[in-house]
Order: structure tokens, then C-alpha cells, then sequence
């Protein structure tokens, strides 16, 4: 799904710069700050769950930032820590049970939107 494609394109964007290949890292560098982007927007206010909102837009928001300068250093290192938060982030989201999942975002008009 989403975070499986941010992740990949991290993971493509790294193989990239090992490789040197700095036109392929630029592109995967910025199809997965816009899948980030993406994430972020999603974000939707829950009842009791500002404080989790709040702190997935701040880790969204890191992520962008740190991939941003990954591309200007070229640093498969900086890549690579954006893709173990994003790893974590989805390990947190494939936890919670799909029915649970699928109830919360049907029954809330304003639901937290993953995957």
C-alpha cells in the first residue's frame, strides 16, 4: 500500500546513491517525500487521538525533511533512517487488526487514513 511504496522508493533511492546514480536517486527521493506528503495530509483528527495525530504529522514532517537532505548530500544513511521510522510506523499500523482498522475508518467522518 502507501507505506510499502515510500518505503520502496527509499529503498531504490539508496541503491541509487550507492551506485551513483543520481538522476534515479532524485527521482525516487522525491516519489517518496510526495508519498510522505501524502501520509501527512491524510491525517485526520480522532476523538482521543490528537496526541497520535500530532506526533505521526511531527515524524511525517521529519521524515520529509531528513529524505531532503539525504538528496543534497546524497547520504543512503539519511535514507535509510527515514525508511526504518517509516518500517516502524507501518509495523505499528499492520498490528492493529484489519477488521479494527476498517470499522474505525468507516464509522469516524474524520479517520485516521494509513496503509
Amino acid at each position: 500500500m502507501l507505506m510499502q511504496g515510500g518505503i520502496d522508493r527509499m529503498v531504490m533511492a539508496k541503491s541509487a546513491i550507492d551506485n551513483q546514480d543520481y538522476s534515479a536517486k532524485s527521482e525516487h527521493i522525491s516519489r517518496a517525500i510526495a508519498i510522505v506528503s501524502a501520509l501527512n495530509d491524510s491525517l485526520r483528527p480522532v476523538e482521543n487521538g490528537e496526541e497520535i495525530i500530532n506526533n505521526l504529522g511531527s515524524l511525517y514532517d521529519f521524515i520529509i525533511e531528513q529524505l531532503s537532505e539525504a538528496s543534497v548530500e546524497n547520504s543512503s544513511t539519511r535514507v535509510n533512517d527515514c525508511q526504518q521510522i517509516l518500517a516502524t510506523i507501518k509495523e505499528g499500523w499492520d498490528g492493529i487488526p484489519r477488521n479494527v482498522r476498517e470499522s474505525a475508518l468507516n464509522s469516524q467522518p474524520a479517520a485516521v487514513v494509513g496503509g
